[in-house]
């Protein structure tokens, strides 16, 4: 599990979550090893992107970006870069998780940052998947890719606009206490 995580955490894409599940199914008792093994080999594997990043990284953001919005993701990312790389390394595929690892070098985040932000987010994704697939079975994993896969704006849209009732509630609460 590790040498197939280090290598689609690299550059080379893999079914990565199709082995795991697998290998969770078959050795039910061993989840948690296979998580960790999981976490820590994308975060290896993400080493090769970082150091291409970290090397000309900036160069090419600067190509494909203007300049405002060069400026815009950099101060954002100054600002919440461990957040940044986490919450995108938790996503399933088709999400580009590979262009925020190579930003994330690019604006030279911290190796040891990098490497943390992306083990504690494949640690929650692949901790979701083993227990996914121990109380429903490996189909699980399967239709939730699915979904992921052919309703991901919709998804990402549901989750905001929970993420802003909740924030307008916290307001309002707030607001009520101090009155």
């Amino acid at each position: 599990m590790l040498a197939f995580a280090a290598v689609d955490g690299s550059f080379l894409g893999m079914p990565l979550d199709a082995i795991f599940v697998g290998y969770v199914y078959a050795h039910p008792s061993q989840f948690l090893l296979y998580v960790l093994l999981g976490s820590a080999g994308s975060a290896l594997g993400s080493i090769v992107i970082y150091v291409i990043g970290y090397t000309g990284g900036e160069v090419l953001l600067r190509k494909r970006l203007s300049p405002e919005r060069f400026e815009k993701i950099h101060e954002s990312f100054d600002r919440h870069e461990f957040w940044a790389l986490m919450f995108p390394s938790m996503l399933p595929p088709p999400a580009p998780f590979k262009i925020v690892v190579l930003a994330a070098a690019g604006f030279e985040m911290n190796i040891w940052r990098f490497l943390l932000a992306i083990f504690a987010g494949r640690f929650v994704r692949f901790m979701i998947e083993a227990l996914l697939t121990l109380w429903f079975g490996p189909q699980i994993v399967t239709l939730t890719g699915n979904l992921f896969k052919h309703h991901f704006w919709w998804i990402v849209a549901g989750v905001g606009a929970l993420l802003v009732a909740w924030l307008v509630w916290r307001r309002a609460k707030q607001q009520k206490s101090i009155v």
